[in-house]
């Protein structure tokens, strides 16, 4: 009972599908790049930075401010959340790419901050923070603000990496230009026509995001399509994306319990604890994808700097599904 209980959860945000789409992506651009190389016969990467704002826009119409300021009351509970997912996750990362980082594994440590570096997933987070029967109302406002302040905190951080790295990317004006436009902007009308359209959006939620999750894949096909086109992949053993994958565990269960220690010692009850575990751990695959496009455009290696949000965005789904049906049988 346990166990089907567990899948039932996982399928309820559609994980299964959407991850073998991404897999499915990954390997079209393994054996066919042709389309997805920049320049390529078709233009896709037009069709997918029209796409981006079109994401954004709609977001921003799902969005009310009135909402927003009526959650605000719980600031220490949003202070953990936003405070753990820009302050103190890209710290540890950061600290641990101090270390170990080499030439060889340049590229994946790019990727595993750049991950610790974005905001928290929406859509997973709330469903999680439901199945767990945690306070539902501040998994959103959380998750809402985090996307927000993302546009901000997270090319800042990677200024400061990038800046330190040997001319991977110089003045970040662009960057900033671009994402004001591309991202910043159209959440701000997105917002201002939340009244009007707000209901619309709420109504035809599901195909909305279907819409986000085809663009994610056409820049994953993209992103891929290049890197395999210039063979970067080669450079990576097993050994490397073997070490990707358990560093993101222990760095996903070292965040997790750092929230959890902090939380029982202010004090937090039950529902907002499980509010606090769960937004603080995750990171968005949406905001990381398209967000990516537009910090690393033009770069060929992003398929490489991409791989790290992908395993995390699979890795804890999992987990955190686990963990909620658990939470859910505690008060059952």
């Amino acid at each position: 009972m346990q166990h089907s209980s567990f899948w039932q959860s996982v399928r309820r945000i559609k994980f299964d599908r959407f991850v073998l789409a991404i897999l499915g992506m990954i390997l079209l651009g393994k054996v066919f790049p042709q389309l997805g190389i920049y320049r390529g016969p078709l233009n896709l990467n037009l069709a997918a930075d029209v796409g981006v704002s079109l994401i954004f826009l709609f977001y921003g119409l799902k969005l009310s401010p009135d909402k927003l300021k009526n959650d605000l009351g719980n600031w220490h509970l949003h202070l953990v959340v936003q405070a753990v997912t820009f302050i103190v996750f890209p710290a540890v990362v950061l600290f641990a790419m101090h270390y170990l980082d080499t030439p060889q594994t340049h590229l994946l440590w790019l990727g595993a901050f750049f991950m610790a570096a974005l905001p928290s997933t929406v859509s997973s987070s709330v469903v999680m923070v439901s199945i767990a029967k945690g306070n539902i109302p501040a998994a959103i406002f959380n998750a809402s603000i985090s996307a927000l302040v993302g546009v901000f905190i997270t090319p800042i951080w990677m200024g400061v990496v990038l800046s330190s790295s040997s001319g991977q990317m110089g003045d970040l004006s662009g960057v900033v230009v671009k994402l004001i436009l591309q991202v910043l902007l159209p959440v701000a009308i997105g917002m201002l026509l939340n009244r009007r359209f707000g209901a619309w959006a709420a109504k035809h939620s599901k195909g909305l995001r279907m819409f986000d999750q085809s663009i994610i894949l056409t820049i994953v096909y993209i992103s891929f399509s290049e890197s395999f086109s210039k063979n970067l992949f080669a450079q990576l053993s097993a050994t490397s994306l073997l070490g990707v994958a358990l560093g993101i565990l222990l760095l996903f269960y070292t965040i997790y319990g750092f929230i959890s220690i902090l939380a029982k010692g202010l004090s937090f009850n039950r529902e907002d604890r499980i509010t606090a575990l769960f937004c603080g751990s995750k990171k968005s695959l949406v905001h990381g994808t398209v967000m990516s496009s537009i910090i690393f455009s033009g770069v060929g290696s992003l398929g490489v700097i991409l791989l790290p949000i992908m395993m995390y965005h699979a890795m804890q789904l999992v987990i955190i599904s686990f963990i909620a049906q658990r939470m859910a049988e505690e008060v059952d």
